[in-house]
């Protein structure tokens, strides 16, 4: 592409659109590649903007990465949404599916996310807190608003810790069996699916 049509490409973009281009990028690079192993001048290069662009709208490399997921935080809470009035168990399984489809797809970033967290990156450790709230929420209100399982839920404290726990215990099965793929994603999602249905019984 000619320098003059690529510069015309660029001021046809919105700030809101430059952003939204730049998040798509990192999140392919960073579902394909380890977090080390991408480069913003990589993300500029693949977008058609200078570094000095991209660090307008991100700061750093980490304020960027956490935007990625942020955003991919968000979409997976769309995906996975309650359809309302039919019930949670005929639910579970698709909701699982979608996501066990979504972390198999993007790996590198479910790993490299999940290791942050445990790092200590306070950017992306509050990413990563809000999305677990937000997770958590979407849950509960799916669980509340179901004819079997709201009475449960219904005055009862300790279903927000074990929905807490459960989410814990489906990040730990989604690493493990990203490192060790001995079961299939069917199996990988009844697991998961036994286990809420085990701590709501």
């Amino acid at each position: 592409m000619p320098a003059n049509q690529g510069e015309r490409a660029r001021r046809r973009l919105s700030t809101e659109e430059r952003r939204e281009q730049l998040l798509s990028v990192g999140a392919r690079l960073f579902s394909e590649s380890p977090y080390d192993d991408v480069w913003i001048e990589q993300v500029a290069e693949i977008a058609g903007v200078s570094r000095g662009l991209l660090y307008h709208y991100f700061p750093n490399k980490r304020d960027f990465f956490a935007a990625v997921v942020e955003r991919e935080s968000a979409r997976m809470l769309r995906m996975t949404a309650a359809v309302p009035g039919v019930p949670v168990r005929g639910q579970l399984t698709a909701g699982l599916d979608t996501y066990l489809g979504y972390v198999q797809a993007h790996a590198h970033g479910f790993r490299a996310f999940h290791r942050a967290d445990a790092a200590g990156d306070q950017a992306v450790r509050r990413v990563y807190q809000r999305a677990l709230a937000a997770q958590e929420q979407q849950i509960l209100a799916a669980l509340a608003a179901d004819p079997e399982f709201g009475p449960v839920v219904e005055g009862a404290p300790e279903v927000r810790l074990a929905v807490r726990g459960w989410l814990a215990f489906t990040t730990a099965v989604c690493l493990e069996w990203l490192r060790d793929d001995a079961l299939t994603r069917e199996q990988v999602r009844d697991l998961c699916a036994r286990a809420l249905l085990g701590v709501l019984a």
